[in-house]
């Protein structure tokens, strides 16, 4: 006897647990279902092929592209506020091959940690050198969403290789020396990839201006080169530091009228070379370095005008492999729309004056 009376038959039994298995079930599908579609949009983001459909071991270069413009301008966004701050936590972290003492601020340390980790976990099995030393207890949990901007998607198409093959170079801050100096103009932040040593993918952020140069070998650029190139007064780009060693013995090289443009930073430096808008970026021909430089400061900038057809070599002409060691012993002679084998023939003297000073 069921309670107050009421007998239950055994179809209404079956009829009553039929209907409440029928709401757990609407239950049940329809939570399913909401997680299921946060999973899929959580995934996607903006990325047109899901990341577990390519082959396990290989990266696409279309991605690693967007990921490095966007670390690019996440470590400028550190740079930036730490100098208008202006507390900048300045020391020296050791000397130059010519003496020079090498500067570190808070802005180096923490680009470079929003740069490293961005990179890191977005393509864990990518090998990532970088000029600041980075520690455990530093890590710093920050994603990429998949996203790829629509400038790179209407000119970069997706193009696999495998992750062993590839070394990213990040520079987190390119020109600290004239940071500290409050010399803005020739602050960047760059990364570029390597794949098997060569230099495909280049990207250089000025923090100060927002202006973002890349460009990928092979595949397309946001940028172009300049071509007004003039023999009769060149115009040749050297750094602060060394133009007066570089100045007399490029006007005996180039003639007397040739300018001569002291500057800071690499990645400024390259800029210079092409059609960039930007007011306080400097104009010139031809990118002359005489002495030892890091691969870190160069690697970027090479990658652009490669992709731009220009080049980038020792000032013997030598190509310059990105593996191994993270510095160039040979000098470096950067140009486009110019005849570079030309310009390297012209050069003895200051292939001399690089091996004195390396």
């Amino acid at each position: 006897m069921a309670p107050m009376g009421i007998r239950l038959s055994p179809l209404g039994l079956a009829v009553f647990c039929l209907l409440g298995l029928g709401v757990l079930y609407q239950l049940y599908s329809g939570l399913l279902a909401g997680r299921l579609a946060l999973f899929v949009l959580g995934a996607g983001g903006g990325h047109d092929v899901p990341p577990d459909t390519l082959p396990e071991g290989t990266v696409d270069l279309r991605e690693l592209l967007a990921v490095s413009v966007l670390a690019a301008v996440r470590g400028g966004e550190e740079v930036k506020r730490v100098r208008e701050s202006n507390i900048l936590n300045e020391k020296a972290k050791g000397k130059t091959r010519e003496g020079a003492e090498e500067k570190m601020t808070s802005g180096d340390v923490l680009s470079n940690r929003k740069m490293f980790y961005l990179l890191k976990n977005s393509f864990p099995s990518v090998q990532i050198n970088t000029e600041e030393h980075v520690d455990a207890p530093d890590k710093e949990i920050i994603f990429w969403d998949r996203s790829i901007p629509e400038d790179i998607k209407e000119k970069i198409q997706p193009k696999e290789v495998p992750a062993e093959s590839v070394t990213v170079w990040i520079d987190p801050l390119d020109a600290t020396q004239e940071y500290t100096e409050d010399l803005r103009q020739y602050v960047t932040t760059m990364v570029c990839v390597a794949v098997n040593g060569e230099p495909v993918i280049g990207v250089i952020h000025k923090p100060f201006s927002a202006y973002t140069a890349w460009a990928m070998v092979d595949g397309g650029s946001n940028v172009k080169a300049r071509s007004s190139y003039s023999e009769r007064t060149p115009r040749i780009i050297v750094s602060r530091s060394h133009a007066g060693k570089v100045e007399q013995v490029a006007r005996q090289t180039f003639g007397n009228k040739t300018v001569i443009i002291p500057a800071g930073g690499a990645g400024y430096k390259v800029l210079a070379l092409l059609d960039v808008p930007d007011k306080k970026q400097e104009k010139a021909d031809v990118y002359i370095h005489v002495t030892y430089i890091k691969k870190w400061d160069i690697c970027a900038g090479n990658a652009v005008l490669k992709a731009l057809g220009g080049h980038m070599t020792t000032l013997t002409g030598e190509e310059i492999s990105y593996t191994g060691s993270d510095g160039n012993e040979g000098g470096l002679l950067a140009s486009i729309s110019v005849d570079h084998h030309a310009l390297v023939n012209k050069l003895p003297d200051l292939k001399k004056a690089s091996h004195k000073q390396t």
